[in-house]
């Protein structure tokens, strides 16, 4: 061998260019971890989306995007436009619109077919294919489209739900494209590049599917809240539209509490979704009245119709019975006195004065039984009664009348007298138990529904709607800390809603003023939260309901 021959080894690796690659490689898998971490992570759809698209831009240095989402709800199947980006022109704003699916845009064509295109210049396309780019976009906007990636977003039984679009992929990520620079800043689509997308558009996908589910769970759900509502309604119409009233207010003063940052209540906050298991107890609060007798929901007196329109027989005929009793004492008379001729004055004659004193007789026991029956008609009234009424109501207990058989009989049975002699509002104490059992009701039947974790409060707050702080509550007399602070928000909501509701054919709604004094009372007693009533009426939550609370001078007027 030439000495002076020179040896040739074979090249050396370039060690710094693999260490690159794996480096790049490396935080890439970290960028789709991380992705996918968050996609199973977000339950908004808008947020998702947007989410989707702008990881997808991220990892190809894509200048724009958006993203579609098949509609086939509707007869004719739709692409709903629903996300867009672009780095270039940040200004501009997009509305979701529908397209058609047909074969002749790319969305649509890739939402049919379930294929990918990645095309290097949209504008230069071959003629035989179906599809065209959209150029009124770019002239709306004075943009060019150059590279696009439209890659099918298919579910785990190849069903395409969503079609993502990637627009001018970048030589650096700081460039801003416009139509002079857009040939020397961009450039096609790798095969890797697409293949990465493929894996995050299948993901997303899968997430999205997920979310239009929990979607479909949440509006199945809403649609049974708002049926049982409905029930509710149904079998109580005098209290129509309170579940959803003390819905809102109580909605309202959650958010209130959020907004507080002073004070003990600034430790307070509920996030969207406890707000939403508030809301969702709030309207099913009253869902026991269901398994209440329905006449003692919908009474509206003492006495039901049925009982007083027997009573009103039991009247007409104890008068029928007296007027006839008195024809028959006459009839007697002038057997008893046969030869008696009226010919002597009537201040002298004997006879007639007889007679008379009985038709006298008559008129007053009938006067009385009048009487007594205007008493009975209000006390059957749901005031509070006071003594004298009361007093001639027992009179009254101790009246009888014969019956169609001859017998004896109480005018007014015990029952019906017990009801009447009732001193405030319009139930008896087995009555107002039955009432209040519909808390217990209600409990029962929200107990057994299987609860998301988000929402497992649900039944406990809607139990605790009629406990008071000092234990006077009902059905379990909860005190204080023992009951839930959003159940101590809705009681206010609900009594609020009680005495203002105008609904009530039983009483008239107060105005807002003689309502939040009747809460002041309450709070001043230790029964509800004060400082939830004071928030309540320093914000005035219920102007939700369109209510305003009357100045100084109005209630000085009124």
């Amino acid at each position: 061998m030439n000495s002076h021959q020179r040896v040739e080894h074979p090249a050396l690796p370039d060690y710094k260019n693999i260490q690159e690659q794996a480096a790049s490689r490396a935080e890439l898998v970290e960028q789709l971890l991380d992705i996918g971490a968050a996609l199973s992570s977000t339950y908004d759809l808008s947020a998702l989306l947007t989410l989707i698209l702008s990881k997808s831009r991220e990892i190809t240095c894509s200048d724009a995007g958006s993203v579609y989402l098949v509609a086939r709800t509707d007869e004719i199947p739709t692409l709903l436009f629903k996300v867009a980006q672009n780095h270039s022109r940040p200004q501009v704003s997009f509305q979701e619109f529908a397209i058609p699916l047909t074969r002749q845009s790319l969305a649509g064509y890739v939402a049919l077919t379930g294929e990918t295109l990645n095309l290097p210049d949209a504008y230069i396309l071959n003629p035989e294919v179906p599809y065209q780019l959209d150029r009124s976009f770019d002239r709306d906007i004075n943009y060019h489209t150059r590279s696009v990636l439209v890659l099918p977003m298919q579910n785990r039984d190849g069903e395409t739900i969503g079609v993502l679009q990637l627009i001018n992929r970048k030589i650096r990520p700081d460039l801003v494209i416009t139509p002079e620079n857009v040939i020397e800043s961009t450039q096609p689509y790798s095969d890797w590049e697409e293949r990465i997308l493929h894996s995050l558009a299948s993901q997303a996908a899968i997430s999205i599917e997920r979310n239009q589910l929990q979607e479909s769970i949440e509006n199945l759900f809403e649609g049974f809240v708002r049926a049982s509502v409905q029930v509710i309604e149904a079998r109580d119409p005098c209290t129509y539209g309170h579940s959803e009233r003390v819905a809102e207010l109580t909605v309202r003063l959650s958010e209130e509490v959020n907004s507080v940052s002073t004070g003990t209540l600034r430790k307070l906050y509920f996030d969207q979704r406890q707000i939403q298991e508030i809301r969702y107890a709030a309207l099913l609060h009253d869902f026991g009245k269901v398994g209440v007798p329905e006449a003692i929901l919908v009474k509206q007196k003492k006495l039901y119709p049925s009982q007083l329109e027997v009573i009103r027989h039991r009247f007409a005929l104890a008068k029928r019975t007296l007027q006839m009793e008195c024809a028959q004492t006459k009839f007697r008379h002038l057997i008893e006195h046969p030869q008696h001729r009226h010919v002597q004055t009537e201040d002298t004659c004997s006879h007639c004065h007889s007679l008379a004193q009985l038709d006298t007789k008559l008129e007053e026991e009938i006067q009385a039984l009048d009487r007594y029956w205007q008493i009975l008609l209000e006390a059957n009234e749901p005031r509070i009664l006071a003594e004298e009424p009361l007093a001639r109501l027992r009179e009254l207990s101790g009246y009888t009348y014969r019956d169609a058989e001859g017998q004896l009989r109480p005018l007014v049975s015990p029952d019906e007298m017990a009801q009447l002699m009732v001193t405030k509002g319009n139930l008896t104490s087995e009555e107002r138990l039955a009432i209040e059992y519909h808390v217990t009701y209600s409990y029962e039947f929200l107990k057994r529904i299987p609860w998301t974790v988000n929402l497992k409060q649900v039944p406990e707050i809607a139990f605790g709607h009629h406990e008071k702080l000092d234990g006077s509550g009902y059905p379990q007399g909860l005190k204080g800390p023992e009951i839930p602070i959003q159940a101590q928000l809705m009681t206010i909501a609900d009594i609020y809603d009680a005495l203002t509701a105008g609904d009530r054919p039983y009483k008239r709604g107060l105005p807002v003023e003689a309502a939040l004094k009747i809460l002041r009372q309450e709070a001043e007693q230790g029964r509800i939260n004060y400082e939830f009533l004071q928030l309540f009426e320093q914000r005035q939550v219920f102007s939700v309901l369109g209510h305003r609370q009357e100045t100084k001078i109005e209630l000085e007027t009124a």
